[in-house]
């Protein structure tokens, strides 16, 4: 998620927790706890594009992260508030909550968490939420403000905090129903174009969760479209890309490559550039492929020119948009 909401979401959290009896200073605390897995980002100062990738919601958005920096925050929470009433056990349980609910709902994205670093480096991905949702952010920000207002001895603080944590968590659960609704009729609409298939996902496309990006294939290509919840018709329409992994034959062993394939949970296609050979990673979509199915993915990585791909993952998710494209994205949304 992005990192306005994991503020938010953990000043409610701090409020709940402490409010009556630290005051403000717990949405800090809470909103403090919620940013901390978010701190790999400074790995990016020195390490190289495709090892950053994978350092990013790595082993700081691990369960063994969450164990061993919870105690560090409790033991100096704890001691800066004294005199209070809150025990040293509940502030750990307190920041472990907040930092587990950040590793939990990033699981939600399609970028991957890795859970079970070091031991595995699996990545979790639930895939039914955009990075950037406002009608997830929305909510716990209209909290987050509320709670900035109101005085500390106001009783509606409760509310608050409640509606902050609720909403989300309602809308996360929705985002699950409508995955499942989409994945069900992308398998019907494969089986009724008799697509082969030994892979697919789907995942929402930018900023909202009614138009679904969706993917199937095998290792040879992948058949890519679009799919609202508020589609009329049965089938979906396909774009076949090949997936090329001839251009790969004399860099497939070097580490560069061997990063981009795990990271892209073998969701790929190679492709040539003018004289660059471009890695696409799949699960971040098309730039307005809605719009233009044949038009390039949102991740590609040059690998002859691996200087140019510093913004790697933002770069093409709002590539070529202008008030028309998002017109008629509007209109795709409503399944027209």
């Amino acid at each position: 998620m992005d990192s306005l909401t994991h503020i938010a979401l953990g000043a409610c959290m701090g409020e709940a927790f402490a409010g009556k009896t630290v005051g403000k200073k717990a949405m800090l605390w809470g909103a403090l706890a919620q940013s901390l897995p978010d701190i790999d980002f400074v790995a990016g100062t020195w390490l190289h594009t495709s090892d950053e990738l994978l350092a990013h919601r790595g082993f700081t958005h691990s369960f063994l992260f969450c164990f061993l920096a919870a105690p560090i925050m409790a033991f100096f929470a704890e001691r800066w508030h004294r005199p209070h009433n809150i025990s040293f056990r509940k502030w750990w349980l307190f920041f472990g909550a907040a930092i587990f609910i950040h590793v939990f709902i990033d699981a939600f994205n399609n970028y991957g968490v890795g859970w079970f670093e070091p031991f595995s480096h699996q990545r979790i991905s639930f895939n039914s939420v955009y990075v950037a949702d406002p009608f997830l952010s929305v909510w716990p920000a209209i909290a987050l403000a509320a709670l900035l207002v109101l005085k500390r001895t106001n009783q509606r603080r409760r509310f608050w905090w409640a509606f902050g944590l609720a909403l989300p968590a309602l809308y996360l659960l929705y985002s699950l129903n409508n995955k499942r609704i989409i994945d069900t009729e992308l398998k019907n609409s494969l089986q009724k174009q008799n697509i082969s298939y030994t892979k697919y996902f789907s995942t929402p496309a930018p900023l909202q969760n009614w138009l679904w990006f969706v993917v199937a294939g095998t290792d040879s290509g992948y058949n890519v479209g679009y799919r609202s919840l508020y589609d009329k018709t049965e089938n979906i329409h396909f774009t076949y890309f090949l997936r090329k992994d001839s251009l790969l034959t004399t860099v497939k062993n070097t580490k560069e490559v061997k990063q981009l394939v795990r990271f892209s949970q073998d969701f790929y296609t190679v492709e040539k550039w003018n004289d660059t050979v471009v890695f696409n990673d799949l699960r971040f979509g098309q730039i307005i492929g809605w719009q233009k199915p044949e038009n390039h993915f949102v991740f590609h990585y040059f690998l002859d020119y691996p200087e140019a791909n510093g913004i790697v993952v933002q770069r093409g998710r709002f590539a070529e948009w202008d008030k028309e494209v998002f017109r008629n994205f509007l209109r795709r949304i409503r399944g027209e």
